[in-house]
């Protein structure tokens, strides 16, 4: 008989259900980690498309103000008498 060193001694069956339930606590782990690794990534997405989204309000804000300073200082250039 070879003696093969065992991590466990005693019945196979009561240690069999602890290493499957380990084993499938393990990969609960890891999918949770890929999981909030793939949500920061969408997170970082979404910052970005902010980031777009308010330069483009604050360049339509800037010229709209733009259109009313011009259509007043015309108003007032046509009101100035000649």
């Amino acid at each position: 008989m070879v003696d093969t060193p065992e991590k466990h001694t005693g019945s196979r069956f009561l240690y069999d259900s602890f290493d499957a339930a380990s084993a499938r606590i393990e990969a609960n782990e890891r999918v949770n980690q890929m999981q909030f690794e793939a949500l920061g990534q969408r997170l970082d997405r979404i910052e970005v498309m902010i980031e777009r989204l308010d330069k483009r309000l604050w360049l339509t804000v800037y010229g709209v103000v733009g259109v009313i300073l011009a259509q007043g200082v015309s108003s007032i250039i046509d009101a100035v008498p000649k």
